[in-house]
């Protein structure tokens, strides 16, 4: 029974590309450490479970970016050249919806800010060393909303 019950953990592990190694080591040690002690199989199968839908949820993405957080990173490093939402060194690319959506490598979505903000691209800089993954991600978070906002 503890065999089939490993072998289950690791499906769960090969279908949730979130579960780490290491959570499944932890399971399994414990499933060993619990069948040593000849606990009940049923409540081990429980406890495999239980653990398996905690190590699930743990892996699960982070709280979405704070855009208030993301608005005062944004005025203090990007303001320079996007105040308004608009482009002070090329101006047909600003972060207006449209544009956004028509230049943006991946299209109009926080995922393509935050790389077009880490990286940079042509005559923006790369903030990857100089921002943290948070501050990058609330900007990105604030770029869109307030490009659906319209800017206001």
């Amino acid at each position: 029974k503890s065999s089939q019950l490993l072998v289950r953990l690791y499906h769960i592990s090969l279908t949730t590309s979130k579960v780490s190694t290491m959570k499944i080591a932890v399971a399994a040690t414990l499933l060993a450490t619990a069948s040593a002690f000849s606990v009940n199989p049923q409540q081990i199968a429980k406890g495999a479970v239980a653990g398996a839908a905690a190590a699930v949820i743990a892996s699960a993405p982070a709280l979405a970016a704070d855009v208030g957080a993301g608005e005062s990173v944004f005025n203090a490093n990007c303001a320079a050249c996007h105040a308004g939402g608009q482009n002070v060194i090329m101006p047909e690319k600003t972060l207006e919806k449209e544009a956004l959506e028509s230049y943006l490598a991946g299209g109009r979505n926080e995922k393509a800010v935050i790389t077009q903000v880490t990286n940079g691209k042509n005559a923006m800089p790369a903030f990857g060393g100089r921002l943290s993954d948070e501050d990058i991600a609330n900007v990105a978070a604030f770029v869109i909303k307030s490009s659906d906002d319209g800017w206001e």
